[in-house]
């Protein structure tokens, strides 16, 4: 039987994995678990090292090093049972070991991008109907009490996408029934991928002034830094709205807090720099902003489609076939 390190807590496990598939997992491999159910530390990780052909990573792990790399040999699978393995491996070792060994990377971020990309949309409808303002307006002061009122709602409107990330991917496939005219920046695209999705490939400003909506999914690298600030921002047309669910990195907080305070757009912040805000944060009391404590990705639809995929990345990856969900490390600098 083939040998696996599963790293994760017990806590994590549950989460990602029908019972169902945790334990054909299990029937089918040799898999050593942390019998007390804690996250494996580096040092329990390098004591039961040496025979794994493949290492199950999830939130807890502790993030690789060459020695522990260098303490598995015959690795070959590295299924990380969340979202972006930045947090575990660094680019080093993606230069140094991971891609001269071929080991193959699995992330089940496809999993987690539908729960995103369902909240992106739950928040697109909210946000653009501004029931935020309306339940305070009308717990406060009853129903006679006035709230900004949109036109447009999402069914029609122009929704401008940053990043054509596996997020915005779903949220594209979400938003069919709604009748939008899709607009996508993403300067790693070309015009005729962009055509194979259906949007538009613009320019970043031409989004932020076309757009009814504007939502973020872009990953978080040192050219993303900020990319959204007040030149973008001012663009956006009146009673436009802007949703963040991917990294609080991208925008400019202070810009945005300006433009809020206009009172012209409001916004849906799932993610925020710093995170959470401090509490005499000036967001807080605006009554155009929702924000939210980093959840759009909870849910069990897509948890459990991360313990199946890993089910499924294993079964390939040994068997010698292309494994979906792996992570393309040759790209590791624009990977969020």
């Amino acid at each position: 039987m083939k040998k696996i390190l599963s790293q994760p807590p017990l806590s994590h496990i549950v989460t990602m994995f029908r019972e169902e598939t945790w334990d054909a997992l299990r029937a089918e491999f040799d898999v050593f678990e942390n019998e007390s159910g804690a996250p494996m530390s580096r040092e329990q990780a390098l004591q039961h090292a040496g025979a794994s052909e493949a290492i199950l990573t999830g939130w807890g792990s502790p993030s690789f090093t060459h020695e522990m790399l260098e303490a598995e040999p015959h690795l070959q699978i590295i299924a990380h049972t969340a979202g972006t393995v930045k947090d575990i491996l660094s680019p080093e070792l993606v230069r140094d070991v991971l891609i001269p060994r071929g080991i193959t990377v699995f992330s089940g971020n496809n999993g987690l991008a539908i729960n995103v990309a369902e909240a992106t949309i739950g928040l697109m409808i909210s946000s653009t109907r501004r029931w935020p303002e309306h339940i305070a307006a009308f717990r406060s002061k009853g129903p006679d009490s006035p709230a900004p009122r949109n036109g447009q709602f999402l069914t029609g409107a122009t929704v401008g996408l940053v990043s054509a990330s596996k997020v915005a991917r779903q949220v594209i496939r979400l938003l069919q029934p709604f009748d939008c005219q899709i607009l996508l920046y993403d300067p790693y695209i070309t015009p005729d991928a962009a055509r194979g999705l259906g949007v538009e490939l613009v320019k970043l400003d031409d989004l932020f002034r076309r757009s009814d909506i504007v939502s973020l999914h872009a990953p978080a690298i040192p050219a993303t830094d900020k990319m959204v600030g007040a030149a973008q921002l001012r663009k956006m047309p009146d009673g436009a709205t802007l949703i963040n669910t991917a990294r609080g990195h991208l925008l400019d907080h202070t810009a945005l807090l300006d433009e809020l305070k206009r009172g012209r757009i409001s916004a849906a912040l799932d993610v925020t720099t710093p995170e959470p805000l401090p509490s005499d944060s000036e967001f807080w009391a605006l009554p155009n902003v929702s924000l939210l404590p980093n959840l759009a990705g909870d849910g069990y639809a897509g948890y459990f489609r991360i313990g199946d995929s890993t089910l499924d990345a294993l079964h390939d990856c040994f068997a010698g076939r292309l494994v979906a969900g792996a992570v393309p490390l040759d790209q590791w600098e624009i990977l969020g």
